[in-house]
């Protein structure tokens, strides 16, 4: 009997340092895989659930919005109700350099680091901010600009170059006619804090 208590005694020791080591192995392996992600794995995720978020950026702007789509270096969401804009079905286009944070619910941001290194991206991930701002030039749509700077713009996008866009400045509800227009400007991409459009002109 002394025996047999002494063998069991051994098991549960030795199987509890296995469990200990096995712990300690998955713990170490869970840190190097978060050590590899990058923002882009996180938001992927994050527009793929819709999550609400408040968006911080330059100038101590705010904006509480739906995150809705990625692209190679912008991320497109809704404003929320509170912001004033949702009632319009507005989208706005946000440059990745121009976010600062990105608040969420503490589910959503454990959520996040559940990525999928195996899949593949969609195409839209492989759609630059001049990309879009090109199309959106090509299609006249009236766009609301709102810079790192605090100003805020209404206008149609000419054209977009590789860095920078020119703006043909009118105000809003109104198409682009040359009698409508009261300036041009030309905006840096690193200006932008975010670009809105009506919700059914893009994406």
């Amino acid at each position: 009997m002394q025996w047999d208590r002494l063998f069991e005694d051994l098991e549960s020791q030795l199987s509890s340092e296995w469990e200990a080591e096995r712990a300690v192995l998955d713990a170490e392996s869970e840190r190097l895989r978060i050590s590899r992600l990058d923002l882009r794995d996180r938001l992927r995720v994050l527009c793929g659930a819709h999550a609400a978020a408040t968006l911080d950026l330059p100038g101590r702007q705010r904006v509480r919005v739906v995150l809705r789509a990625l692209g190679a270096d912008w991320l497109a969401a809704d404003p929320s109700a509170g912001d004033g804009a949702a009632a319009t079905r507005a989208l706005r286009l946000f440059p990745l350099p121009a976010l600062e944070g990105i608040g969420t619910d503490h589910g959503m941001i454990l959520s996040s680091l559940d990525v999928d290194g195996e899949r593949v991206p969609p195409l839209r991930e492989r759609m630059t901010l001049g990309f879009v701002l090109r199309d959106l030039a090509r299609r006249r749509v009236p766009v609301r600009i709102a810079t790192t700077g605090g100003d805020d713009l209404h206008g149609t996008i000419d054209r977009a170059g590789a860095d920078h866009l020119d703006l043909a400045m009118h105000d809003a509800g109104e198409a682009r006619r040359a009698s409508s227009v009261h300036g041009f400007r030309i905006l840096p991409f690193s200006a932008l804090a975010w670009v809105q459009t009506p919700g059914d002109q893009m994406l």
